[in-house]
């Protein structure tokens, strides 16, 4: 439960707030304050004073009886989940990757194994507390204008300063299952398993999968347990993402669990010498997370180290592509046979899901099963590749099978297909609505345009 002095400081804190909010002049965007971000989408640097969320990076309160938590809108799934899970408790779907904070889960959509039973992060929200371009703080509920528009408007509508979630409730083990599946029949098992709950008699509470070659893939099955065992451990020399491959079954605590793709930041840390044995050896435990691995990406772009080297090789030119797409499963095969001849970028993440609800500015249809594909990395394409033909030959194929593609990295849509794909004229309505001056930087000004 929460002491009398953490709501008074979660209230001085959103003071703060207002305070710096009118220090912004008039008509100036607003912007938060704030050094770090998991977007991988460069924008033109902020001017001038932003809005400091400095004071909202906690957890007001966990309530083990109801099963809720208050948590501030800036506070990272590392903190909240150090929080709730001494209870036995965690949020109902905890992204991968430890930095990703709350309030930008919910705008921004995050996704993880246990989202094909209990959908996206804000489908577990039961009320939130939202600072809006005309500087009020609206709270706000599901079914609610501002609620139902909050998802994947990526701070376009405001901010999340505070947000009571539902809880689960779990044991203190995870047993896993990696079962390699023929390429043909990907698709039905996962119907399966998301129509059942389990696969082979065994239940299933979280399921993802990993796609190595075009031949080779394996869904990971999560069942929690109580009963302990040998456990394995991924933050020193051993690798998560090998042992895929390695091993048919793997137990880990459910910290570790929620985590195990963070330390290697899924395979990309590869990229940076982290997974060769010497220099695992000698990179301390506590610089393998992915927000380390972020800020490198972010150096090597402003200084363009791969750019050179590869133009000194004579290589051609690499385009990042980075993205999560949702593509209806029963699409997914035909995805990746194009995937693997257009882009031939492999591993691939995938991470099934549910919609519990329906969302204006995302519109899955609800009740259907998509596969979320997460592909990270660079393919070489010549001097066209700051227009990023690759990315959108991405987006045009996954809305041709009817998907939706997530907006944390680069987008290229016009204005025209933007709208239409993102319930422009919708979300423009509601921002009207609450901030009626436009001191927010639209969506597809933040997205596309990269403002």
């Amino acid at each position: 439960m929460a002491t009398v002095s953490a709501w008074q400081h979660h209230t001085e804190a959103v003071d703060r707030l207002r305070a710096s909010y009118a220090a912004i002049p008039a008509g100036a965007p607003v912007r938060l304050a704030k050094q770090t971000s998991n977007l991988f989408r460069p924008r033109t640097a902020a001017v001038g004073p932003g809005l400091d969320v400095s004071g909202l990076t906690g957890v007001i309160e966990v309530d083990p009886a109801s099963c809720t938590a208050e948590v501030q809108g800036m506070c990272t799934y590392e903190d909240l989940v150090d929080a709730t899970l001494p209870h036995g408790l965690i949020p109902y779907v905890v992204p991968q990757l430890r930095t990703i904070t709350l309030g930008g889960a919910v705008t921004g959509l995050g996704i993880e194994s246990t989202s094909f039973r209990n959908g996206l992060p804000h489908e577990s929200v039961l009320e939130m507390d939202v600072f809006t371009g005309a500087g009020e703080v609206v709270t706000t509920r599901p079914g609610e204008e501002l609620f139902d528009a909050f998802p994947n408007s990526y701070g376009s509508l405001g901010y999340a300063t505070r947000l009571r979630i539902s809880l689960e409730r779990v044991p203190s083990y995870v047993a896993l299952r990696h079962v390699r599946v023929e390429p043909a029949l990907l698709a039905p098992t996962i119907e399966s398993i998301v129509a059942t709950g389990e696969h082979d008699g065994v239940r299933v509470d979280g399921l993802d999968g990993t796609a190595f070659r075009p031949d080779e893939v394996y869904l990971t099955l999560a069942t929690w347990q109580e009963e302990p065992g040998p456990t394995s451990d991924y933050t020193g020399q051993a690798i998560y993402y090998r042992s895929i491959r390695e091993r048919s079954t793997d137990l880990l605590t459910t910290y570790d669990y929620l985590w195990r793709w963070d330390t290697d930041w899924f395979w990309c840390s590869g990229a940076f010498g982290a997974q060769h044995p010497l220099a695992r050896r000698v990179w301390p435990r506590r610089w393998r997370r992915s927000d380390v691995y972020h800020r490198l990406v972010a150096l090597e772009r402003r200084y363009g180290v791969v750019d050179r080297l590869d133009r000194r090789a004579g290589r051609p030119q690499r385009e990042r592509v980075i993205q999560d797409v949702e593509v209806p499963v029963e699409r997914l095969g035909e995805f990746l046979t194009w995937f693997d001849e257009a882009v031939g970028m492999r591993p691939v993440w995938l991470c099934p899901l549910v919609a519990r609800g329906d969302w204006p500015t995302y519109p899955l249809e609800q009740g259907a099963t998509y596969v979320n594909v997460g592909f990270w990395g660079t393919v070489h394409v010549g001097p066209e590749a700051p227009e990023g033909p690759m990315n959108r030959a991405i987006e045009e194929k996954v809305h041709e099978l009817g998907g939706h593609k997530s907006l944390y990295s680069e987008a290229f849509y016009d204005r025209e297909t933007f709208d239409r794909l993102y319930a422009g004229e919708h979300l423009a309505a509601v921002k009207q609505a609450f901030d009626p001056d436009d001191r927010l930087t639209s969506l597809y000004d933040k997205v596309v345009r990269r403002r």
